[in-house]
């Protein structure tokens, strides 16, 4: 199950890292500055067409940006 409030802070983290506004972040991606603010506050998650345009915005990637980390079993 996807936490929205942990993926939030996320991004809030590496926007505020960047010294990006909402407001920039929003205009980047093409979406308004609300809706940036709902992922932030994990009202909602970004559309999956935009966690790569996301996460380059961002200066990371979908991998970090989504704290997927692969767990390799001894098999």
């Amino acid at each position: 199950m996807v936490d929205y409030a942990d993926i939030g802070k996320r991004i809030r983290a590496c926007r505020l890292a960047k010294g990006m506004t909402q407001e920039q972040l929003a205009l980047s991606l093409g979406v308004s500055p609300p809706a940036v603010s709902k992922w932030e506050t994990g009202a909602s998650c970004p559309d999956i067409s935009l966690l790569c345009p996301l996460a380059r915005a961002l200066g990371t990637n979908v991998d970090t940006l989504l704290q997927f980390e692969e767990t390799l079993t001894e098999e």
